[in-house]
């Protein structure tokens, strides 16, 4: 099963986030999250890969299309990588869906689908949905 959407994980010591990002835009990623989080290694993992863990860590997460995965997994890896001050580790995650993306996201979709029709078609009733979804969500505020 192919997914249209990877998000990314990478797990950085702190202060690295902006290095994670600036990486990952230079491969067509748009933007990302951070999460302030807590490293835990114990010490043989620390005598096994010949490293000390930094405990205070940022977790970025970046959603983005399945054909840029691999390339911004890559420039994470030389830029972050653990052989690097940001110690960073990386991965992705299928995504089956998401909502809310950006209409400049949308466009660019559009664009690499040729304009295809049927294409657009599919599109029309997630745009709906997510429409619905956003209008529930304010209902509830």
């Amino acid at each position: 099963m192919e997914f249209e959407y990877e998000m990314i994980c990478c797990i950085v010591n702190a202060g690295y986030s902006e290095t994670v990002m600036d990486a990952a835009r230079e491969f067509g990623a748009r933007g990302g999250t951070v999460v302030h989080a807590r490293g835990t290694a114990n010490p043989e993992a620390e005598t096994f890969f010949h490293i000390t863990v930094q405990p205070e860590k940022e977790m970025v997460m970046i959603l983005v299309p399945a054909k840029l995965k691999d390339d911004i997994l890559h420039a994470l890896y030389k830029a972050v990588g653990l052989n690097t001050p940001g110690q960073g580790i990386a991965f992705s995650l299928p995504v089956d869906r998401a909502v809310g993306l950006s209409a400049a996201e949308k466009q660019a979709k559009k664009q690499t689908a040729g304009g295809d029709a049927a294409v657009e078609a599919k599109a029309q009733p997630a745009a709906e949905e997510t429409a619905h979804a956003e209008s529930n969500a304010a209902e509830k505020d």
